[in-house]
């Protein structure tokens, strides 16, 4: 399996980003070719969507205030609808230019530093700025996530002034936080995981990191720009500001969004439902077989003793001897799913039902086999074997259908600030699995999900991670992974 990507692979060029393999975060690769997104509804010759044109969206607040996680996450839902957005983290672009495992001079992050130092700060900005305007001009980029503290109201003037000139609207997001909780947990759980400490203990960590923050209090100014164009998020997403001078749908839509994300931290668990008496019938809705009952008992305890054993490990980190997150439960409304989390509902789980989030509608190829849909509908076949993403067979839903009927799905799936488990067919999981990983739209119907595995995601300030957890002494019949249907 290829290495995660994270910001020390990016370090090295920071225009450069490889192409990941499917089970990795892809958030910050760059398209080989152009494609459609996997909730892309029409394309346009520009390659700009919405009648919109180019946007820079700077984010504003003090270190450990959530930044590089709203820039993450607003650019994977951009991309997910087709906007072609990249993100531009001043900080890869520090590590690039000081060198791997090479320190900044101890003023840099001070703003009364040195001359030595802001000719360096300088000369990072301006390399940073030229990818931006590259993106634009050369790209057809249409939105560039510029993720830096930005803390002084005439450096947001001054930066809104220069886009400008380069005909690009500027839109800046400030990450706001009075709670000391969120901002412990967050340089805890997310900042000392940065490159920048790579080899450090966690406490020297979060000491430094600390310190950083202490240098930019004094002279931060919060958004009060009337003339500018700023959302104000406070709080992890609990109030929101909003100064609109020229808004359009694409800000708008960036608005609705960030009013649905929190940076607050929570896993994300991924499981097939369990084998059904019918399993090639959707128009039955058959209730769970003898071993789809196993299943169920066998991914409840698997899933319980890889919380509790998280819990014990953090513990024996240092971490504070509290009980695990509250864990809710969503399946769809299919009887399958439905059962497969009643383990779950007896220990006193929070179970919900979605029916958006249905499988697949297999249309006139209910119960039909392989062999048999060849011969009754070979042209069907052909378009399908070409674009099994975004062909449906007749009366049937494609992936895209799928993929825009869950959009209420993954704007809740970012409201949700306990862990989740997410309980459903492959169909669905693929989907989803396919948002949060940023997977191409053509990868996403191979995308597999063995029953013998819980696909755990991790949140982290880069790039989300996904992890695989063995659900031990399984039939063999229910192991092999999802089928790829034609």
């Amino acid at each position: 399996m290829d290495t995660l990507l994270t910001a020390e692979v990016a370090a090295a060029s920071p225009r450069f980003r490889r192409k990941s393999s499917t089970f990795v975060d892809a958030i910050h690769d760059l398209p080989e070719r152009v494609e459609m997104a996997p909730a892309q509804l029409y394309s346009t010759e520009s390659g700009r969507l919405f009648h919109s044109g180019k946007i820079a969206i700077a984010t504003v607040g003090l270190p450990a205030r959530g930044k590089t996680h709203i820039s993450v996450a607003l650019a994977r839902y951009l991309r997910w609808l087709g906007v072609k957005t990249r993100v531009f983290h001043l900080g890869d672009y520090r590590r690039a230019t000081v060198g791997p495992g090479q320190d900044v001079p101890d003023d840099y992050f001070f703003v009364n530093a040195s001359a030595s130092s802001v000719l360096l700060r300088q000369k990072i900005l301006r390399k940073c700025r030229e990818d931006i305007y590259h993106f634009f001009d050369r790209e057809n980029g249409q939105i560039a996530i510029y993720d830096a503290v930005n803390p002084l109201s005439a450096g947001r003037r001054s930066l809104a002034k220069e886009f400008a000139k380069h005909d690009v609207q500027t839109l800046f997001i400030e990450s706001q936080c009075t709670d000391q909780r969120i901002i412990e947990e967050n340089v805890r759980s997310v900042k000392i995981s940065s490159p920048d400490y790579v080899g450090w203990s966690a406490n020297d960590a979060v000491k430094h990191y600390l310190q950083r923050i202490t240098a930019k209090i004094p002279h931060f100014e919060s958004m009060e720009e009337r003339e500018l164009d700023f959302i104000k998020m406070i709080d992890a997403g609990e109030r929101l500001i909003i100064n609109n001078c020229t808004f359009g749908y694409l800000s708008h839509r960036i608005v609705f969004y960030l009013l649905n994300l929190h940076i607050k931290s929570r896993h994300t668990y991924f499981v097939r439902a369990g084998t059904s008496s019918e399993e090639d019938s959707y128009k039955a809705d058959a209730g769970l077989s003898e071993r789809g009952i196993e299943y169920a008992k066998k991914m409840t305890n698997t899933l319980m003793q890889h919380r509790e054993e998280e819990r014990q490990r953090l513990l024996a980190a240092g971490g504070p001897d509290v009980k695990s997150k509250p864990l809710n439960v969503w399946t769809s409304t299919r009887r399958r799913t439905v059962e497969t989390a009643q383990y779950l509902h007896e220990l006193g789980f929070n179970v919900r039902h979605r029916s958006q989030m249905s499988q697949l509608k297999a249309g006139v190829c209910e119960k039909m086999s392989e062999r048999r849909i060849r011969h009754e509908y070979p042209e069907e076949v052909s378009k399908h074997e070409a674009d099994p993403y975004h062909h449906r067979y007749p009366r049937a839903e494609s992936y895209h259908d799928l993929a825009v009927r869950l959009e209420p799905i993954i704007l809740e799936l970012e409201r949700e600030k306990n862990d989740l488990l997410i309980i459903a067919h492959e169909s669905v999981l693929r989907v989803l699995y396919g948002y949060l990983m940023a997977c191409n739209a053509t990868d996403i119907p191979t995308l597999s999900f063995p029953r013998n595995e819980i696909i755990e995601i991790i949140p982290a300030s880069y790039n989300n991670e996904a992890k695989r957890i063995t659900i031990s002494d399984l039939p063999n019949e229910l192991i092999p992974g999802s089928p790829e249907d034609i």
